[in-house]
């Protein structure tokens, strides 16, 4: 009688199908920014012009009063709570917004001067303006002939 191989006796294999089958059980494990299931919380995105970095954060139903955010150096800290309304007798057939505080850590690019950023909340979309420190910016060089 030949027997027919069904599942993979690979260690590896049998692991890694184990953890995608648990963590699928679990619907915001893809915040969680090491296991690369996909983007944090909140999503962001950051750009730069010759002064200024730009990071826009989008973060519906948070209130400016739930925020804080903290750049040193070329780290910056973006924290805040998002409760959903609860009377306790619901039952939840999906839930996939998320609930309760939330942390996002990003390197920046170049240092800026904490002191003169500006950050402002509109639409659920916090915007914050990140001024390069002045090593930071370019500097025209001035070529002499000779």
């Amino acid at each position: 009688m030949v027997r027919q191989k069904l599942f993979s006796t690979d260690p590896f294999s049998v692991l890694r199908s184990a953890v995608n089958r648990a963590l699928d059980e679990f619907p915001y494990v893809h915040e969680i920014p090491w296991m690369g299931r996909g983007p944090t919380f909140p999503a962001l995105n950051v750009w730069a012009d010759d002064e200024n970095l730009f990071v826009e954060a989008e973060i519906p139903g948070v209130k400016a009063e739930d925020l804080e955010t903290y750049a040193v150096g070329k780290e910056l800290t973006i924290k805040g709570r998002r409760f959903l309304p609860s009377d306790g007798n619901q039952t939840f057939h999906r839930q996939e917004r998320g609930n309760g505080e939330f942390t996002r850590i990003l390197t920046l690019p170049v240092d800026v001067e904490t002191e003169k950023v500006h950050a402002a909340l509109r639409d659920g979309v916090l915007t914050l303006t990140l001024p390069k420190a002045k090593a930071a910016k370019p500097r025209k060089i001035e070529v002499k002939a000779g």
